[in-house]
C-alpha cells in the first residue's frame, strides 16, 4: 500500500455509525489496510470511543502529512475547524457545518495530491438541506467542488463493487418511468468509458470486460418486446466495440448474474437503478463499496446509510467501510503503478 500519502476519511452525519465505524476500521487494521487520517472533532470521536466501549488512542495532527507517521500507533486526526457534538441517533443542526467542512477539506487535499484519495462516511440528506445544502446528493457535490476548483464539469459515475460482482448504473436516482425517455446511445457510451478507463488506469484491469445489460425482459428479443434495446443499446454496444472496447450486449438481465454468467465478465452495465443494486446487495450487502468514477479524485464510500437507530450502540457492522478503505488503498497504488508506467514510456 501507498504509505506516503494516507487517505482522508469523512465520517458523514456524527448522529449516525460513522464515527464508530472508522474507529473499527482503524481497531481492526491490518497489514493491507492503507494509512488514513480521519478529518473529524477528535473530542467526538473519544466520546463515540467511550460511548461504545473502546479504548483507542487518537492523536490530533497538523497536517495530513503528518499521519504515515504515527499510523501504527494511534488514529490520526486532522480537527475540524466546526467542532460537532457527539448526539447519537439525534439529529443537531449544529453538526452539519463541520460535515460539510469536512467533505471540502478531504476533496481539496485530495486535489493537490496530498491525501491518496478519499472515503467518505454516509450523510443525511434532510440535515444539510436544513443547513442550506443545494445539492441532490454527496456524489454531485465532490463532483462541483471539483469542477470549482480546477475547471471542467465532471460527469460522475456510479460503480458498485463487490467481492463476487461490480455494477454500474447507466441510469441512477430517477423514477422508473422516465429511464427509457433518459436512456441515450451517447450516455451509455460515455458511461461505458469511463468505467473502462478506471478498470485500466486505477485497477489495472488491460482489458476488462464489460457485460452491458439490456432495458427490457430478455433484452427485447429482438424488438418483439420493446424498441430501445435495437434502436439504443445494440448501437452503442456496437460503437464500443468499433473502438477497441471489450463490451457485449445487450444482454437479458434476467440471466445475467449467476455465478457462471459472472465469471465471464468484470463489470455489469445496467440501465437503471435496481437492475444494478439489488444484485449487488443481494450477493454481497455487507462487503458491496460504492465507487464514484469520473472524477479526478478517487473516492470510495460504504454502501449504506447513516443507520442512526444503531448508532452509538457498538453494533454497526464496520465490512463496508473496510472494504471502501481496501479499494481506496488498492486504487490508489493502481493509479500510482499507471503513472509511473506513463513517466516510464515518456523517457523511452
Amino acid at each position: 500500500m501507498n504509505a506516503t500519502r494516507p487517505l482522508a476519511v469523512t465520517l458523514g452525519e456524527p448522529s449516525g455509525v460513522g464515527p464508530e465505524l472508522a474507529l473499527m476500521a482503524y481497531a481492526a487494521r491490518g497489514a493491507q489496510t492503507p494509512v488514513f487520517a480521519c478529518l473529524a472533532d477528535p473530542d467526538l470521536l473519544r466520546a463515540r470511543a467511550r460511548r461504545i466501549g473502546m479504548e483507542l488512542p487518537i492523536r490530533e495532527i497538523a497536517r495530513v502529512e503528518d499521519a504515515p507517521a504515527l499510523f501504527a500507533e494511534a488514529l490520526p486526526v486532522l480537527p475540524l475547524v466546526n467542532r460537532q457534538r457527539e448526539t447519537p441517533a439525534r439529529l443537531d443542526p449544529v453538526n452539519a457545518a463541520g460535515t460539510i467542512e469536512a467533505i471540502d477539506r478531504a476533496t481539496a487535499l485530495a486535489l493537490e495530491g496530498r491525501a491518496a484519495g478519499l472515503v467518505t462516511g454516509p450523510i443525511d440528506k434532510k440535515a444539510l438541506y436544513d443547513a442550506g445544502f443545494r445539492h441532490p446528493g454527496h456524489t454531485e457535490y465532490l463532483a462541483d467542488l471539483c469542477s470549482r476548483r480546477i475547471g471542467p464539469s465532471f460527469r460522475p459515475v456510479m460503480l458498485l463493487f463487490g467481492p463476487d460482482l461490480a455494477c454500474v448504473p447507466v441510469t441512477i436516482h430517477v423514477p422508473l418511468a422516465e429511464v427509457a425517455g433518459l436512456l441515450t446511445a451517447d450516455l451509455i457510451v460515455e458511461t461505458c468509458r469511463i468505467t473502462e478507463r478506471f478498470y485500466r488506469e486505477r485497477l489495472g484491469l488491460n482489458a476488462p470486460r464489460l457485460a452491458v445489460a439490456g432495458l427490457n425482459p430478455h433484452a427485447g428479443e429482438r424488438g418483439a418486446i420493446g424498441q430501445e434495446d435495437e434502436r439504443v443499446v445494440r448501437p452503442a454496444v456496437e460503437r464500443l466495440r468499433a473502438d477497441g472496447i471489450d463490451a457485449t450486449g445487450p444482454l437479458p438481465a434476467d440471466t445475467m448474474f449467476h455465478r457462471q454468467a459472472r465469471e465471464t465478465f468484470d463489470v455489469a452495465i445496467c440501465m437503471y437503478h435496481d437492475q444494478a443494486l439489488i444484485p449487488a446487495k443481494t450477493l454481497a450487502f455487507d462487503e458491496t463499496v460504492n465507487v464514484t468514477l469520473g472524477l479526478p479524485i478517487l473516492r470510495t464510500s460504504p454502501d449504506h446509510g447513516t443507520a442512526a437507530g444503531i448508532a452509538g450502540t457498538g453494533t454497526a457492522r464496520p465490512d463496508s467501510f473496510i472494504a471502501a478503505l481496501l479499494l481506496a488503498g488498492r486504487m490508489a497504488a493502481g493509479e500510482d503503478a499507471h503513472r509511473a508506467s506513463d513517466r516510464q514510456a515518456a523517457r523511452a
